[in-house]
């Protein structure tokens, strides 16, 4: 579960330096320390021992939209709603799932 928090907070991260060069205006240097972070998220899934890639993915995903809600409530100050809430919980019922469900 590290590896997808630690995905999670580098796309979230770099994917965040990269809006605040563009979209905010701030030096390019966002911009490039925002890309190589992303680079690095890339190749974190990857170091994952479940070996399907799809399956990977998709859990991840899962993990994604609970890290953008706090990440947009800790760093963007939008205090999430009982929907946003609501929404996590049902993704990490999802990812348990995926991730957890027994198989033959």
């Amino acid at each position: 579960m590290i590896l997808f928090i630690l995905a999670g907070l580098a796309e979230i991260g770099g994917g965040y330096l990269v809006w605040l060069w563009l979209r905010e205006s701030r030096p390019i240097w966002y911009g490039v320390i925002g890309s190589i972070i992303l680079m690095a998220y890339g190749i974190i899934p990857t170091l994952q021992s479940f070996p399907a890639f799809g399956r990977v993915y998709a859990a991840y995903g899962g993990v994604f939209i609970i890290l953008a809600v706090l990440w947009g409530w800790l760093v963007d100050k939008k205090t999430p709603d009982f929907y946003d809430w609501l929404g996590a919980a049902i993704c990490i019922i999802g990812v348990s799932i995926m991730l957890w469900a027994p198989r033959s």
